[in-house]
C-alpha cells in the first residue's frame, strides 16, 4: 500500500481534526452573513461542522478587498520570481499538512482516501508548483515591424478573478484555478461547492502563512444564489473561471451579459466515449483502462469514459475482462485504504443516479444498486445510441455499452452528443488511431490509454463541454491575463514628412 496509513490511523486523524468554520476574507477567517452551511460526511450522513457562509454583502466586501489588493500592487506588481517563491512556499506547506488535507477531503467529499493521498494531494502540489515556476519563464513578444517601430505584445494580470469550483475534485480544481491565476498576479476569490468547502478554506489559510498578501486569495463558502450569482453579476469582477455542470455554466454567460461583459471560461460536462476497434491489442490492458475510466472517483468525473463503443468482434472478451477486473474495485468506507470507491456526494445526487438505474433500457451485467450513499459500479449492455444512458451525463459509476460493426459507425456514435470533452481510442492501427483522433469532436483524445494528458497539456471541451479557454498548460495563463500591444515609434522626426 506504499505510503498509505491504516484505517485506524486515518480515523485517528479525523477524530482530532479542527475544521475551518468561516469565510476567509482579507487575510483572516470571518463569519459570513449568509445562512449557516452544514457540511455533511457523504459516507455516514453525519454532520462534520457548520460553516458561517456568505451572502451578497460578503461578496461585495471580498471584491472590494480583492480590488484594493490588486490596485496596490502588493501582488500584481510583485516581481514574478517573488510570486514564484511564495507559491512554492505554499506547496511546501501543503506537503507538510498533506495528511490533514487528504483526510479532510475524504470526509467532506466521500472520496476514497487512497485517491486523496496518491492522486489529489500530489497533483494539487504539482499543479501549483508548475504554474509557480512558469511565472518568471513566460516571455512576452515583439512583432516584426521593421526599423521604424517596436511593437511589444505583453501579458498583464486581468484583475479580480472569481473561481467557481465543483465538488468532485475540490482540491485539484482549486489548484487548476489558483495556480495560473495567482502566478499571473491576479486577486482571486474562490467560491467552493457548498458540499465541499473545507479544504479550500484551509489552503487559503496556508497561502497567507506562505506570504500571499491579504485580499489576494479569499474563499467564500455558500450556495449558487447567495454567492455564485452575485460574483457573476458583480461589476468589479473582471473574470470568472468555472468548472461544473453545463447548465450552471450557461448562467455565468448570462451574468456576464447582464453586467460588465466580464470574461468567462467554462469547463463543463461530458459524455465521453471509449472506442474499442476490432484490432485493439491486449484486451486485458484495454479492460483495465476502461474500468478506471468509467469508475474512478465513483464516476463523478467530467472526463469519465461513460460510453463504451465496442466493435462486435472483440466485445465478448472485453466485457469478460472488464467484469473480472471490477471485482478488485471494492466500495465502502472512504477512510479505508483498501476501498477503491467511496460514497456519492449527497442524497440529491444519489437520487439522480438512481433514476437512471430504475428502468434502464439495456441489460444490467453487474451492479445497478445504490444503498445508503454508496453506488455499485454498474455495467449496462445493449444500450442504443438514442437512449438516455447513451446521451445524458449521469456522473455516477455507470458504464453504457454500445455495440458497433464498423469504424465509421463508431465515430458517428461517438460524436452523437452535445458534449465534446474527452475520448479514448483503442486500436493497433496507427492510421486508424490518427483518423479517429481527428474525427472525434473532443478537447482531449487519448490513444490506447485513458487520461487527460498532464499539467503541460491544455484541458477543455468542444461544443457544450467548454467555453472561452482551457485549463492546464501555458494556455491556462492566457485566460487569466489581458494581451496588450505597445507600439513605439522609432522613426527620425527630421526625416518624417510634415503631418498636416
Amino acid at each position: 500500500m506504499g505510503d498509505l496509513l491504516t484505517l485506524a490511523e486515518y480515523e485517528s486523524i479525523a477524530g482530532s481534526m479542527n475544521f475551518p468554520k468561516a469565510a476567509f476574507i482579507d487575510g483572516k477567517f470571518r463569519a459570513g452573513n449568509g445562512k449557516p452551511l452544514t457540511t455533511v460526511n457523504p459516507a455516514t450522513g453525519k454532520k462534520i461542522c457548520e460553516i458561517a457562509a456568505c451572502n451578497s454583502n460578503d461578496v461585495d466586501l471580498a471584491v472590494e478587498k480583492a480590488r484594493t489588493a490588486f490596485d496596490s500592487g502588493r501582488w500584481s506588481k510583485l516581481h514574478p520570481a517573488e510570486r514564484k517563491d511564495i507559491l512554492i512556499r505554499l506547496c511546501k506547506l501543503i506537503t507538510r499538512n498533506r495528511r490533514e488535507l487528504a483526510v479532510m477531503e475524504s470526509l467532506d467529499s466521500g472520496k476514497p482516501i487512497r485517491d486523496c493521498e496518491t492522486i489529489d494531494i500530489p497533483e494539487t502540489i504539482h499543479t501549483i508548483k508548475w504554474h509557480a515556476e512558469t511565472a518568471d519563464k513566460i516571455y512576452d513578444q515583439t512583432a516584426p515591424t521593421g526599423d521604424d517601430a517596436v511593437a511589444m505584445i505583453v501579458r498583464e494580470p486581468i484583475g479580480v478573478v472569481a473561481a467557481v469550483l465543483p465538488w468532485n475534485f475540490p482540491l485539484l480544481m482549486l489548484a487548476w484555478k489558483i495556480g495560473p491565476a495567482l502566478a499571473a498576479g491576479n486577486s482571486v476569490i474562490v467560491k467552493p461547492a457548498e458540499q465541499t468547502s473545507l479544504t479550500a478554506l484551509r489552503v487559503a489559510e496556508l497561502a497567507t502563512e506562505a506570504g500571499v498578501p491579504r485580499g489576494v486569495l479569499q474563499v467564500l463558502p455558500g450556495d449558487g444564489p447567495t454567492v455564485g450569482e452575485p460574483l457573476g453579476l458583480h461589476g468589479d469582477v473582471d473574470m470568472v473561471s468555472f468548472t461544473g455542470s453545463t447548465e450552471t455554466g450557461k448562467r455565468f454567460l448570462r451574468y456576464s451579459a447582464d453586467s460588465n461583459l466580464k470574461k468567462v471560461v467554462l469547463e463543463c460536462g461530458g459524455k465521453n466515449p471509449a472506442i474499442v476497434l476490432e484490432d485493439a491489442e491486449n484486451i486485458d490492458l484495454v479492460a483495465s483502462h476502461i474500468v478506471n475510466a468509467a469508475f474512478w472517483n465513483m464516476g463523478e468525473n467530467c472526463s469519465a469514459n461513460s460510453r463504451l463503443i465496442v466493435h462486435e468482434a472483440v466485445k465478448k472478451p472485453l466485457i469478460d475482462s472488464i467484469l473480472a477486473r471490477m471485482r478488485d474495485w471494492k466500495t465502502g468506507n472512504p477512510l479505508d485504504p483498501q476501498n477503491y470507491l467511496g460514497a456519492l456526494i449527497d442524497d440529491e445526487h444519489c437520487k439522480k443516479v438512481a433514476a437512471y438505474l430504475k428502468t434502464p433500457k439495456g441489460k444490467v451485467l453487474t451492479g445497478g444498486k445504490i444503498k445508503k450513499g454508496f453506488a455499485e459500479p454498474t455495467v449496462i449492455d445493449d444500450v442504443k445510441k438514442g437512449d438516455k444512458l447513451a446521451k445524458e451525463e449521469i456522473f455516477g459509476p455507470v458504464l453504457s455499452v454500445i455495440t458497433v460493426s464498423s469504424f465509421d459507425e463508431a465515430i458517428e456514435i461517438a460524436n452523437d452528443t452535445e458534449y465534446g470533452l474527452a475520448a479514448s481510442i483503442f486500436t493497433a492501427n496507427s492510421k486508424k488511431a490518427i483518423r479517429a483522433a481527428r474525427a472525434v469532436k473532443a478537447g482531449t483524445v487519448t490513444v490506447n490509454c485513458y487520461g487527460e494528458g498532464d499539467i503541460s497539456t491544455p484541458f477543455g471541451g468542444y461544443k457544450q463541454s467548454g467555453f472561452g479557454g482551457r485549463d492546464n498548460g501555458i494556455h491556462a495563463h492566457d485566460q487569466f491575463t489581458e494581451i496588450k500591444t505597445i507600439w513605439i515609434d522609432l522613426s527620425d522626426p527630421a526625416e518624417q514628412d510634415e503631418v498636416e
